[in-house]
């Protein structure tokens, strides 16, 4: 990302309890039967550094390599690398627009809910197969906002999942990012032939992970970067967020409760 870029969601702690959720299996499971060990891998946008750590027990004794642009939630990353005991790992800052790395330096190149957050996917797609090897897949995934859908019917969601796109289009990112992955990808200039577009979804419908995703979400209404971004911008105030935030926790509550996210996903041969 670069300097004119926002990040909508930031990384408040609420934030990260969404993102330490996230492992390999639930949210790269498009991506999993094509590695296998000794391959060099690259996790853009690493955050936390989860679904990193189980990408680089599946390519072992192959290197792995985190980057976020946050110095901060690097160090989150190599924290929580060191307490699982990988070590053929490491994270470093970087730019997605601007790889550290030579040409055809990873076999398998991976972003996780990133594109979303540019305003240049297309950009940021070419120079992640500059540095993948020839005959090497990049692996990119993104929600697609407008397609995520609950019940029972909420005014509240109703009215955030409004905000949320305004705010995301007044950052110059796409909140549905998903549908249009494998279009940013053709643009970018990969073979259509060597192209696999698919879908996956996560869905919240227990008691627990209702109140688990609902809170997530009522905490970061009111006190993420995304409620920042929204007062920065005029798109709402702190009495709205807060309404959000209540219209959350009642959903959160609500026995027949059920919340899906879909993503899109591409697998790109290079």
């Amino acid at each position: 990302m670069t300097d004119t870029d926002q990040y909508t969601h930031g990384h408040q702690e609420s934030v990260l309890r969404s993102h330490r959720w996230r492992t390999a299996e639930n949210s790269a499971g498009y991506l999993l039967p094509a590695l296998y060990p000794g391959q060099r891998l690259l996790d853009v946008g690493c955050g936390p550094g989860t679904i990193t750590i189980d990408l680089a027990t599946r390519v072992a004794p192959g290197e792995v390599i985190g980057l976020d642009k946050s110095e901060r939630i690097v160090e989150v990353a190599r924290v929580a690398a060191g307490a699982a005991g990988v070590t053929n790992l490491a994270f470093q800052v970087g730019d997605v627009y601007a790889l550290p790395f030579e040409d055809g330096s990873f076999d398998v190149v991976h972003a996780h809910q990133v594109l979303q957050h540019l305003t240049d996917p297309v950009a940021a797609l070419r120079e992640l197969r500059r540095v993948t090897r020839p005959g090497g897949l990049v692996a990119v995934r993104d929600a697609d906002y407008a397609a995520m859908t609950w019940y029972p019917p909420s005014a509240g969601l109703d009215e955030w999942s409004e905000l949320y796109h305004e705010v995301t289009q007044a950052n110059g990112a796409e909140a549905d990012a998903g549908r249009r992955l494998l279009s940013w990808v053709r643009a970018a200039g990969f073979d259509p032939a060597g192209l696999a577009a698919s879908a996956g979804t996560w869905c919240y419908a227990t008691p627990e992970d209702r109140e688990w995703w609902a809170e997530l979400w009522a905490e970061r209404s009111t006190s993420s970067d995304f409620a920042k971004q929204a007062v920065a911008h005029g798109l709402a105030d702190d009495v709205g967020l807060e309404h959000l935030a209540a219209g959350w926790r009642a959903w959160g509550r609500h026995e027949d409760g059920w919340f899906a996210v879909l993503h899109g996903e591409v697998l790109a041969r290079v």
